[in-house]
């Protein structure tokens, strides 16, 4: 059984945690700061350390790991192993070079596929019909270390990012644990990556979201979905947020029009796009609650008809 420090902020990392401590001493856990969130700005707990909160395990938030005391820390945790998932910070050479077995990522894509911040999103973006995960032994490159194992997924057709998330953070940690004997006996070689296949993909900002008309509607749908539920999408009309929750891309079917105006259908409502119908099935105007798109058409009788994005 290993000593082992975790890494790890957002929700799919808790399913690694888990693992770990079921089959695993894990001595410690670093997580991000407790951020302001909502209305009210009150300060939330990152998921992992609500987790760890439950496991009863020493926790620590350091704003940096290069910070006074973070570093300290994990060398009094004495891990034979540092595991990351989805940390949000980059390990620098102490850190990487401190546990004797290294530090390992749970990463949420097929590299040297995606490397970066936002594999998920990119993967559903691009209109992958498969991805998966890797565990490799990190250095100090972005996402580059060799490779220990890896793991499919394929995906639905109507997957989202928070579907996916959930379906790569229990298959990562089916993977870790499945790994880590035979890692931790050194009976594993870890594979280099080859860096002429590799892509990358970068943090997701609020203004990903925003919909272009003028791009085909089976993009827009996979814009849709690759964002849900952060940063979300969202076109403008009438001067007002207008997000659109759930959509799908009907690219055969043609409507009179410019991209963004808004057409009837049977039953519900559609955008003209630069090639293509996308038919909106869940929206959110500014201000109200999440409605079906053909009940907001209804209640809004100058929708059809209007230009989204102007």
């Amino acid at each position: 059984m290993a000593r082992i420090v975790f890494m790890g902020t957002p929700d799919f990392a808790i399913p690694t945690l888990l693992a770990l401590d079921e089959h695993h001493e894990v001595v410690g856990v670093v997580t991000q700061p407790d951020r302001r969130a909502g209305r009210g700005r009150n300060l939330v707990m990152p998921p992992v350390k609500e987790a760890a909160l439950q496991l009863g395990l020493p926790t620590i938030q350091p704003k940096a790991l290069g910070e006074p005391g973070a570093m300290e820390q994990v060398q009094a945790w004495q891990p034979d192993l540092i595991v990351v998932a989805a940390f949000g910070q980059i390990l620098r050479k102490p850190m990487l070079a401190l546990p004797p077995h290294g530090c390992l990522n749970v990463h949420a894509s097929l590299l040297p596929s995606y490397r970066g911040a936002s594999p998920i999103a990119a993967a559903i973006l691009a209109g992958e019909v498969v991805t998966g995960v890797t565990i490799m032994r990190m250095d100090e490159g972005m996402d580059t270390g060799p490779i220990l194992a890896q793991a499919e997924c394929p995906l639905a057709p109507d997957e989202s990012a928070a579907t996916l998330t959930g379906k790569l953070a229990q298959l990562g940690a089916e993977l870790l644990v499945e790994t880590l004997p035979v890692w931790l006996s050194g009976d594993l070689l870890a594979q280099p990556q080859d860096d002429s296949q590799a892509s990358y993909c970068r943090p997701l900002r609020k203004q990903d979201g925003h919909l272009e008309w003028s791009q085909p509607a089976d993009y827009l749908e996979r814009q849709v979905r690759a964002y849900d539920p952060w940063p979300g999408t969202y076109t403008i009309w009438q001067g007002r947020r207008l997000s659109v929750i759930r959509a799908q891309a009907l690219p055969g079917r043609k409507e009179p029009g410019p991209p963004g105006k808004v057409v009837e259908l049977e039953p519900g409502v559609g955008v003209v796009t630069g090639r293509g119908i996308l038919e909106l099935m869940a929206v959110q105007l500014a201000g109200k609650k999440p409605t079906e798109a053909g009940a907001f058409a209804r209640g809004q009788r100058d929708l059809v008809g209007s230009r989204l994005g102007v």
